[in-house]
């Protein structure tokens, strides 16, 4: 071998700290499912679309078989800290609507966690996918502030209609409702 063609020891360390940098890439690069970051949690598979993603991709899972939405509820993550289990890329928001979607025909659940930021609490409805988030969107907007643009009907279901605040929000001042019972007596 000439001396041209032998690799010199720089070249060599160039080519391991080259190597090296795309192994950490490839580590900090989310693994991908349906174009979304994904997750499993409980043996079960968890998307992190992002709010721009979430319609789109119920839309093409229910055209893969996910035609039941069994499940929309809303977390809120105040005071929890940044160990969230979230997949690199995903970035923590305070608040999270988490969907819960079934393929009878797979027999296979999926999970999609959607991190809804403080500051801009709102997210596209699925009532034109699936009609049975009515209620639950309604809810989630109720107890945790979170709208749903596009909904029919995105008024309060649970609190009275001149509540104010949302009771299920982690810095939402506790406070004492009066039980009143129609008929009872208040003497003792």
């Amino acid at each position: 071998m000439s001396d041209a063609e032998t690799p010199s020891i720089e070249d060599a360390e160039l080519a391991e700290e080259s190597e090296e940098e795309v192994l950490e890439e490839e580590l900090l690069q989310p693994e991908l499912l349906h174009g979304v970051p994904v997750s499993e949690s409980r043996g079960q598979v968890v998307l992190h679309p992002s709010r721009e993603e979430y319609v789109a991709l119920v839309s093409s899972l229910r055209e893969l078989g996910y035609w039941m939405c069994v499940d929309l509820c809303g977390v809120d993550y105040l005071g929890y800290g940044p160990n969230r289990n979230l997949p690199a890329g995903v970035a923590p928001e305070r608040f999270e609507v988490v969907v819960g979607l079934l393929s009878h025909s797979d027999r296979s659940r999926i999970r999609l966690r959607v991190q809804i930021p403080e500051s801009d609490p709102e997210l596209a409805t699925l009532f034109q996918i699936h009609p049975s988030v009515e209620n639950p969107e309604r809810e989630v907007f109720d107890m945790f502030g979170i709208r749903f643009d596009g909904h029919p009907d995105m008024t309060r279901i649970l609190m009275p209609d001149e509540w104010v605040g949302h009771p299920l929000r982690k810095d939402y001042e506790l406070g004492r409702i009066p039980v009143q019972f129609k008929g009872a007596s208040t003497a003792r």
